[in-house]
């Protein structure tokens, strides 16, 4: 059939609808908290060459990844001709395209009248994958072996039959291998749900059609990107920021991007960041490349349909052995910190190319707060929670109050999910006051949660940052507050390292953490007397 714009737009919908349709399914089949509430996952459609086609609304980190990941695994593991139709291939090895061990990677090929026409592929990050922490988020691994069960790319799934023996050993090495295992089964659905999806609309307009109409869509993304990137001033930009430290080594680490815009193209030199470190923070091109697409869309009108062809105009330069582009086997669990302040420094390059369009910094981390509870029979549960704050304030309006930003799309727990799960209860939950930049718009707020151990026994594991470095303001704005972690027993509060493994808790004991806001934007002294006496009324402030 001939393809017009219309039937390619109808197309490009239905394709998407089947990533939604694959996200449903994993959010109302999936078991842990992780999953079905904190929404860790994402789900996405990849062309017959393996190119992110389609996508749900779910993770940035994750979407922007799928992608290259499932290109290392053709290129490299996998022979496509040897890639069945009832063939599910996994992997959680971030040295064969995967981010860290706590997500696994899943993919299966979709094909119509004998000819493969997609792929589909689904990640979650699941509760735990064995190693040295509770959570498999060991804060002071230095080096990939200790922080779980590593999968290599193999065929969980062949001719339609699941392997057990590689279930069974899965299983055998994670701390709640039913919750595990029960989301590892809710991705292998959401597969066949996106495959039925896929093979419904090639039925409809054929193999070749849908091909093509897949590589227009990914040539009209590219389209908008390099027209949007020409309405960009040329030139040169760089900024810099800094991880407080990588967990062992206490020292800062250097984020540096420089980005070059010329005419409808983007190089983005990042060979000037630091060495990769011996704590968990390091990332593989797969991973760091998520920021720069990210950061890069985000500073466009969002009228493109973000996928692979949205990347075409972008070249990304890495110094291998780098905090960006580390080597085996370096640790990598908490990778996501280089890429929350990869997506800073970026905002940061961008803000002067487009002042009226960048916002000030968000709170650029995810704050991972892992406990394992110990009862007095031996038994134990895990809940691993990822805390936000708040988003830096743009041109034209204050920042938001704990918001999922940036790398992140997550939700948070409900307080009565946990306390009815596990023996913690929640004493205090609510934003942080002072916390966001002062400006002529001002940042948003961080937030305060507490938890306190009504088991015998617990073990705390925090990966945190920005409790040395602020997020920035720009345009004479002011940075945010900085995090607190701290452990309250007996009234008395003691300081908790905000990258630790193993703290020993007791019951009765209370884990505090405070999240740092967002940046603010513009002189304060410009910022509205009615404004100042809202945020007074409201206890955004104090004083």
């Amino acid at each position: 059939m001939s393809l017009g714009p219309i039937e390619i737009e109808v197309i490009r919908n239905a394709l998407t609808a089947a990533a939604a349709e694959m996200d449903i399914t994993i959010w109302r089949t999936s078991r842990s908290t992780t999953v079905r509430e904190l929404l860790d996952y994402s789900t996405a459609v990849f062309d017959a060459d393996g190119n992110n086609v389609a996508q749900s609304a779910r993770i940035p980190q994750h979407l922007n990844s799928m992608g290259a990941a499932l290109r290392i695994l053709l290129d490299r593991f996998v022979d496509a001709a040897d890639w069945h139709e009832d063939d599910v291939v996994a992997t959680n090895d971030p040295y064969c395209g995967a981010q860290h061990l706590n997500d696994i990677l899943v993919f299966k090929p979709v094909f119509h009248d004998g000819k493969r026409v997609a792929y589909v592929g689904a990640l979650c990050h699941h509760i735990d994958m064995g190693g040295m922490a509770p959570g498999s988020y060991a804060a002071t691994a230095t080096e990939v072996f200790q922080e779980g069960l590593r999968i290599p790319p193999l065929k969980l799934i062949e001719g339609g039959v699941l392997n057990k023996a590689i279930y069974a050993m899965i299983g055998q090495n994670v701390r709640k291998p039913a919750l595990m295992l029960g989301d590892l089964q809710s991705q292998l659905a959401s597969l066949e749900v996106g495959a039925a999806s896929i093979r419904r609309i090639a039925a409809r307009y054929g193999a070749a059609t849908l091909i093509e109409a897949t590589g227009r869509i990914l040539d009209q993304s590219e389209a908008a990107m390099r027209a949007a990137i020409s309405a960009m001033p040329d030139g040169t930009y760089d900024f810099e920021d800094f991880l407080d430290d990588d967990g062992v080594s206490g020292e800062p680490v250097r984020l540096y991007a420089s980005i070059t815009i010329k005419g409808d193209e983007i190089e983005v030199d990042l060979t000037a960041c630091a060495d990769q470190q011996r704590g968990p923070i390091n990332c593989t091109p797969a991973m760091s490349n998520c920021a720069v697409y990210y950061s890069i869309i985000a500073a466009t009108d969002g009228a493109m349909p973000a996928n692979a062809g949205c990347y075409r105009p972008i070249r990304i330069r890495h110094r291998e052995g780098s905090v960006t582009s580390c080597r085996a086997p370096a640790s990598v669990a908490h990778r996501v910190a280089v890429c929350h302040r990869l997506a800073n420094v970026m905002f940061g390059c961008l803000h002067q190319a487009l002042p009226d369009r960048m916002p000030a910094a968000y709170y650029g981390g995810s704050y991972v707060a892992t406990f394992q509870t110990e009862a007095a029979d031996g038994g134990r549960e895990v809940l691993v929670e990822i805390e936000i704050g708040g988003t830096g304030a743009s041109p034209a309006k204050d920042g938001v109050n704990a918001w999922s930003f940036g790398m992140h799309n997550n939700s948070n727990i409900p307080i009565e999910m946990i306390e009815s799960q596990m023996p913690l209860t929640i004493t205090h939950y609510g934003l942080k006051p002072d916390s966001g930049g002062d400006g002529e718009y001002r940042g948003g707020l961080g937030l305060i949660r507490e938890w306190r151990v009504d088991s015998p026994a617990g073990i705390f594991t925090a990966n945190m940052d920005r409790f040395r470095f602020p997020p920035y303001g720009l345009a004479g704005g002011k940075p945010a507050s900085l995090g607190r972690l701290m452990r309250i027993r007996d009234g008395q509060e003691t300081p908790i390292a905000p990258k630790s493994d193993a703290v020993r808790l007791l019951k009765g004991d209370i884990v505090r953490l405070e999240t740092s806001g967002g940046g603010g934007f513009g002189d304060p002294a410009k910022r509205p007397a009615e404004r100042r006496h809202a945020d007074h009324a409201l206890g955004y402030v104090k004083g």
